[in-house]
């Protein structure tokens, strides 16, 4: 993350759309993740101006987990999200095996995303974020951890 400016407009996007909306995201809540030294957090940029953000969390069990993509509303289906994930997953393939995301139950549009993309259901969380909705756990693998050669 570039800075402060850079955090709160991006923090500002996010909470200002779905599924953040119905998950009661607040603006703090999205500022201190987008400012968590121990995230790794890319801004994707179109001639300067901020259209995605992404935020990994590459240790730990889950190591290559997206916790969170999110594309400005004013750049949405014009392929953003698609490269923002590409992107994620060359950085993540390189020391893990899979990739990992969270998708909430009413974000139909995003599991078509996802799915379309090659990731698969591998679990729920029900009631996770809020009562009555579940998060669905995805997974992007290419083979099993012990098959698995991290690059240098």
């Amino acid at each position: 993350m570039g800075g402060d400016a850079e955090a709160r407009f991006c923090a500002g996007f996010i909470v200002a759309s779905e599924p953040w909306i119905t998950l009661g995201l607040t603006f703090e809540a999205a500022l201190a993740r987008l400012t968590d030294p121990s995230r790794e957090v890319h801004v994707a940029t179109v001639s300067g101006q901020i259209v995605g953000v992404l935020i990994l969390f590459l240790d730990g069990t889950f190591k290559g987990y997206i916790q969170l993509l999110a594309v400005h509303p004013d750049w949405r289906s014009r392929g953003i999200g698609t490269r923002i994930i590409q992107f994620a997953e060359e950085r993540i393939f390189r020391i893990s095996p899979n990739v990992f995301l969270c998708v909430s139950s009413f974000n139909l549009e995003a599991q078509k995303f996802y799915e379309r993309l090659g990731y698969r259901r591998v679990g729920e969380l029900p009631d996770f974020v809020v009562n009555g909705f579940s998060e669905f756990l995805m997974r992007k693998t290419r083979g099993p951890l012990r098959e698995f050669t991290p690059e240098k």
